[in-house]
């Protein structure tokens, strides 16, 4: 087995192991997305963190520094795979695809949560993203890309508030779905949403 160091953030860095973890279950519009991440060796881990610990201005730096020096891949599950295959099912099919398209032979693959993808031989961490590096670096790419994914729907989307809520269930997002109704990135399957479109004599204009 790889040696194991500890971050400057008290992280577990296991060198040649890649991450797998995902930003955006909850929301009731956009994509989910995967980020899968192998830290190089030497890799400076001053400021790597689950992303959730992090300021937007700080995920920014940290992924810029990611993008440039490790190797990485982001997936995209878009609100149709996920009406079709449900949440769990369809973010566990993002986080196959990732862990292909990155190649390679990995010494560890490490997924956040309680279980791994079908066809993918790693270990499922719970809360992974605040124990090993590498999981920690693929939360910050699958935030800031997922956030700014958001904010360019928002331009096109506009009224909805995305730029300000990412998607998620707040009072204003849900203002916005009763005065407009759903648009294209809405996730049909959910709740909030199914039952704006399944209200009678409701015009969507979509």
């Amino acid at each position: 087995m790889a040696t194991v160091a500890l971050s400057p953030a008290h992280l577990l860095h296991v060198p040649g192991a890649c991450g797998l973890d995902e930003a955006g279950r909850g929301p009731l519009a956009g994509p989910v997305v995967v980020g899968a991440v192998i830290l190089p060796e030497g890799f400076d881990l001053e400021g790597i963190q689950d992303s959730k610990q992090l300021s937007r201005a700080q995920r920014e730096t940290q992924a810029a520094r990611i993008r440039e020096s490790a190797q990485f891949w982001v997936e995209l599950a878009e609100p149709a795979e996920i009406d079709r295959l449900n949440i769990l099912w369809a973010s566990m099919a993002a986080m196959r695809r990732a862990f292909v398209a990155l190649g390679g032979t990995p010494s560890r693959v490490l997924v956040d949560g309680d279980r791994c993808p079908h066809e993918v031989p790693g270990e499922a961490v719970v809360k992974g993203d605040g124990i090993y590096a590498c999981i920690a670096a693929a939360s910050i790419l699958a935030k800031t890309t997922r956030d700014q994914l958001m904010r360019d729907y928002d331009e096109v989307y506009p009224g909805y508030g995305f730029a300000e809520h990412f998607g998620y269930p707040t009072p204003t997002h849900l203002a916005a779905l009763r005065e407009f109704g759903p648009c294209p990135i809405h996730r049909r399957s959910y709740g909030p949403v199914r039952a704006i479109t399944e209200q009678p004599c409701l015009d969507l204009g979509v």
